[in-house]
């Protein structure tokens, strides 16, 4: 029995992107149906958005199977499950003055949109226990990804003294305890590779403390071609850039650069984004431009879905959740 609100997109979203949401939701779960594995990947600042409110629950039952995300979404789920108290709402954004932005920074808080990120209490009380990791890592000769380090946190518990959220709401929370497989291309460029670049700098830390991108593909090209036999593993991707691009190009590299022939393509696709189909842009690219580039097959079920994904993608997951 569908919920209340599986029951509201049914009923209502029958026309243009409103009907492609449905079409990519019901989509999804013949995939999963089939027994497909899915990628979802997260670009933007999702986890500030709160998405782990419902992600949470689709790790947990196991409709997510594998997560491409950038080094700031990765850790600002932590950063709200520390110090989410301390976040600060500016609902009038657009009408600040570079004055008043100025303001905001003097005040330790850094703003995404319309939700200022407090300094102080999100990335420090972050800060002290994963220099511990790396320090106790690189002391034993032993190297992580970022995310590894991350579960390491998470699971010790060492966090949960400053849980101001409730933990069900948590992604990485969810993602740590089924230990499920993320990548996370171009973490250099979040607090935390900041953060650790400059432990590097400093000569406190060597740079192969923490493994790089380049391990993260060869790991991800491992795990996809154990993972996409059958009906093969699919791809959701929220929001454009270095989330969607880096994993979804797997399977070219398998293919040309490995020369096994045989893989199969993504078999599934669906886009969430509000940016338009523009000249040169991978963001705006449409589905099928990716037939060209030996990610997508012919048949390959393709939707894309052009608006907002704080909106879209928790209704999406609340159909696949039966809610």
């Amino acid at each position: 029995m569908r919920g209340p609100i599986s029951q509201f997109i049914e009923h209502n979203y029958r026309h243009f992107n409103a009907a492609a949401l449905m079409d990519a939701a019901k989509g999804y779960e013949a995939h999963l149906a089939e027994g497909g594995k899915m990628m979802i990947t997260l670009a933007g600042a999702m986890s500030t958005a709160e998405l782990g409110i419902s992600l949470a629950e689709m790790i947990r039952q196991d409709k997510v199977h594998i997560i491409s995300c950038t080094g700031a979404n990765l850790e600002e789920d932590l950063m709200n499950l520390v110090a989410h108290n301390s976040y600060k709402r500016v609902p009038n954004y657009r009408d600040l003055s570079p004055q008043e932005e100025w303001d905001l920074l003097e005040n330790g808080f850094n703003r995404v949109t319309d939700t200022c990120i407090p300094e102080e209490e999100a990335f420090r009380r972050l800060q002290k226990h994963v220099h511990q990791l790396w320090k106790d890592a690189e002391g034993k000769g032993e190297r992580y990804f970022p995310h590894q380090y991350m579960y390491q946190m998470l699971l010790s518990g060492v966090l949960e003294q400053y849980y101001e959220i409730d933990p069900k709401d948590s992604w990485m929370i969810a993602a740590a305890e089924k230990n499920i497989p993320i990548v996370v291309p171009g973490w250099e460029d979040s607090t935390m590779g900041n953060i650790f670049a400059s432990y590097v700098i400093k000569n406190e830390l060597k740079a192969s403390t923490v493994k790089s991108g380049i391990e993260y593909m060869a790991f991800l090209a491992d795990w996809y071609v154990k993972h996409s036999g059958g009906k093969g593993v699919g791809f959701f991707q929220i929001g454009g850039g270095i989330a969607g691009d880096f994993p979804i190009c797997v399977v070219p590299m398998l293919y040309q650069d490995m020369e096994m022939t045989n893989i199969p393509f993504w078999s599934y696709f669906c886009q969430i984004s509000d940016s338009t189909t523009s000249y040169g842009s991978y963001s705006g690219a449409v589905p099928n431009e990716k037939i060209t580039w030996g990610k997508l097959d012919i048949d390959t079920p393709k939707f894309i879905v052009e608006s907002d994904a704080t909106i879209v993608a928790p209704l999406i997951f609340a159909w696949l959740l039966n809610q």
